[in-house]
């Protein structure tokens, strides 16, 4: 694709970026086939091809209106089409600078600009999410349904084993998931420390900078990236961790960014790069363990069970993992059912479910209708946001698949 981009961007690191992107697209609509709001829309513009050439009039100087911001404010940011795209087009990042350029550009007013603002103010900050969190539980039963299907029931995480072993790895606590599943991170301990591997949490360390980034506020997002990489720096640097483990696929594809995100950052380039380098997703640390795991899972003689696999787009589309969830699930005795359209996006995408409720519910239903179809009793998935909105639409229990692995190899109820 041939670029003229304007002068406010041609010679910035983002215009720099983004031109090499538009370069490599051939127009070749691969895309669309793969995309959802595409399935759903029936719109060019609601496509990657479309978004594309919407971001790429912009860039060249073209005034965008409110019409192109709804369309790319539709985009999921799922990267479904990356993993379609035969010339390796990375339109995760060229969406990000398109957005943050047409926001400047067309802004926001009233409800929109207000609630985006709650938004990013207000989810990262785990400790005023959880005192909410807590607070929506006591009147549940008195919400609508709307904001009932935000606060989910609260389940116990379980101990949390104490340090014992000579590899250790950190984790991340996060924004929303201390207060809506603990029972995750304290789930993945229990297993790493069956496996030989104490994991610990950083204190300081909290939101992953995906929520204020993705919202076009990248000034913000930064700072929760810089704050991260300060809580972790050191122990690092001590030597005293082997990885970072990332329980939350979301999170895990937007921390293996901070090396891309902050590369221009005098201070924090090439920690940011040391960082990325070290995160692994926890599906990736417990496959290098399987021959351990499997020993260990056969001695307790679990029997098989039907179990239905969401992989979120992070994981499958973001971090590019397939196949290891699957081969751990497995080996702990569950059978996969098929599931339809999987590399789809169940429409949680972080706060689009809040932002774009109507295509968001759609997504839902239309995903858990495929997850139902082989009659499992349960649905496992990877990323805290996945699993609350699929819960909300559900009676059938949806729990992050390391809880049900904690479950048959530690006992613990999932």
């Amino acid at each position: 694709m041939q670029t003229q981009l304007a002068d406010f961007i041609r010679d910035t690191p983002d215009g720099r970026e983004a031109d090499e992107i538009l370069r490599n697209c051939v127009h070749c609509g691969f895309c669309t086939a793969t995309c959802p709001t595409y399935q759903l829309l029936g719109d060019e513009l609601d496509g990657p091809r479309g978004r594309i050439y919407l971001i790429k009039q912009v860039l060249e100087g073209h005034e965008p209106t409110e019409k192109t911001r709804l369309h790319l404010d539709r985009c999921l940011t799922c990267r479904s089409c990356e993993s379609t795209c035969p010339s390796g087009v990375q339109y995760g990042r060229l969406v990000d600078i398109g957005r943050h350029v047409v926001e400047t550009k067309v802004p926001r007013r009233g409800a929109d600009r207000a609630v985006r603002w709650a938004l990013r103010e207000f989810v990262p900050r785990a400790g005023l999410f959880g005192a909410a969190m807590k607070a929506g539980r006591m009147v549940r039963g008195m919400l609508p349904e709307t904001l009932k299907d935000k606060v989910p029931l609260a389940r116990p995480a379980g101990p949390w084993p104490r340090p014992r072993h000579g590899r250790r790895m950190l984790t991340l606590a996060g924004c929303v998931q201390p207060s809506m599943a603990p029972s995750i991170n304290a789930a993945a301990a229990r297993v790493l420390d069956t496996l030989g591997i104490s994991l610990q949490e950083a204190p300081g360390a909290g939101c992953c900078g995906a929520v204020r980034h993705h919202l076009n506020d990248h000034e913000g997002g930064k700072a929760d990236m810089k704050r991260n990489i300060d809580a972790w720096w050191p122990v690092i640097e001590a030597g005293d961790i082997e990885v970072i483990v990332m329980t939350a696929s979301g999170c895990g594809s937007q921390v293996k960014d901070y090396g891309h995100i902050l590369r221009n950052d005098p201070a924090y380039a090439e920690k940011a790069r040391k960082v990325s380098e070290l995160t692994r997703d926890i599906s990736e640390v417990i496959v290098a363990e399987v021959d351990n795991l499997a020993r260990l899972l056969a001695a307790k003689g679990n029997r098989r069970t039907p179990l239905a696999w969401h992989a979120p787009c992070s994981l499958q589309h973001g971090l590019k993992l397939r196949g290891g969830v699957e081969r751990l699930l497995d080996a702990a005795g569950y059978d996969l059912t098929p599931v339809r359209d999987a590399h789809l996006c169940c429409g949680s995408a972080g706060t689009y479910s809040l932002l774009q409720p109507e295509l968001s519910h759609t997504l839902r239903d239309n995903k858990l209708a495929a997850l139902c179809e082989g009659g499992a009793g349960a649905i496992a998935s990877a990323n805290i946001g996945c699993i609350t909105h699929l819960q909300a639409g559900t009676q059938t229990p949806v729990r992050h698949w390391i809880e049900l692995l904690d479950s048959r190899l530690n006992g613990f109820p999932a």
